[in-house]
């Protein structure tokens, strides 16, 4: 039996959307699970520090809800 957990797709904004169209595409047995962290959004004027604890966050929000994967969807 495969692992059937979703996969996580972070994205700084909506862009990764077309990233997770793209996983949708290719895999669409498996389910996701998407964080656009819009309230924050861009990240491009960010320090490193922010864009650092922002993404750890997000990333970490993800694992709490058990994905088996995590896709960083995100270009900055």
């Amino acid at each position: 039996m495969s692992d059937p957990r979703p996969i996580g797709v972070f994205d700084s904004g909506v862009g990764g959307l077309t990233v997770l169209l793209e996983i949708l595409r290719r895999t669409p047995a498996e389910s996701t699970i998407y964080l656009g962290d819009n309230a924050r959004a861009p990240y491009g004027t960010r320090t490193d520090a922010e864009v650092r604890a922002f993404s750890t966050q997000a990333i970490d929000a993800l694992v709490d809800r058990d994905v088996k994967a995590v896709v960083v969807a995100c270009n900055t």
